[in-house]
């Protein structure tokens, strides 16, 4: 019973929290607000966002409103996750923690935003729609620099799949430096 505690728990958590740094990641990433799909995680996001906007005002493209909802409910998180197995931890390495697995679900965000932009090209190349455009505003400053490194071999892009291979290294590294592994 614990286990499937444990799995809805988080898997709900991290839904929730991958909105929120897709309206973090949003402004850095120059994505049009008119786009219906950015209204809708604005819209899913803002009742935590909105009242705490008035206290902490963003500094430029950072969203310290955002950052700050997205970091308290990782913490609470873990903590959760931690009591549910009987573990206590001090204060630190669950910051530390909360910090790192925020960071790893970014990169897993922009691992999906790729991977579902190539199933997508694959599948209605050239089609537009508010999803299309999302993701590809998402994705291209992620890819471009691997544009610039590597042509397309016989009219073929590769250049995600070296995207993909450095963003999965880069959660394996993230993986081993947190200081509460589960």
């Amino acid at each position: 019973m614990t286990q499937a505690l444990y799995f809805i728990v988080k898997t709900l958590a991290q839904l929730y929290l991958l909105l929120l740094l897709l309206r973090f990641w949003l402004p850095w990433f120059n994505v049009d607000f008119r786009n219906p799909m950015a209204q809708g995680v604005l819209r899913l996001t803002s009742p935590l966002i909105a009242p705490l906007r008035r206290l902490l005002p963003p500094v430029g493209r950072l969203d310290t409103a955002t950052i700050l909802v997205a970091l308290a409910i990782e913490y609470l998180l873990v903590v959760f996750l931690l009591s549910i197995r009987g573990i206590s931890v001090g204060f630190v390495p669950i910051a530390v923690t909360a910090f790192f697995e925020l960071i790893i679900l970014s990169l897993n965000l922009l691992f999906f935003i790729i991977l579902i932009r190539i199933v997508l090209s694959w599948v209605a190349p050239g089609n537009y729609s508010p999803v299309t455009a999302m993701l590809n505003a998402l994705a291209e400053p992620v890819l471009r620099p691997f544009r610039r490194m590597i042509p397309p071999i016989g009219g073929l892009d590769i250049s995600p799949i070296f995207a993909i291979i450095l963003l999965q290294a880069a959660i394996i590294i993230l993986q081993t430096y947190k200081p509460i592994p589960f």
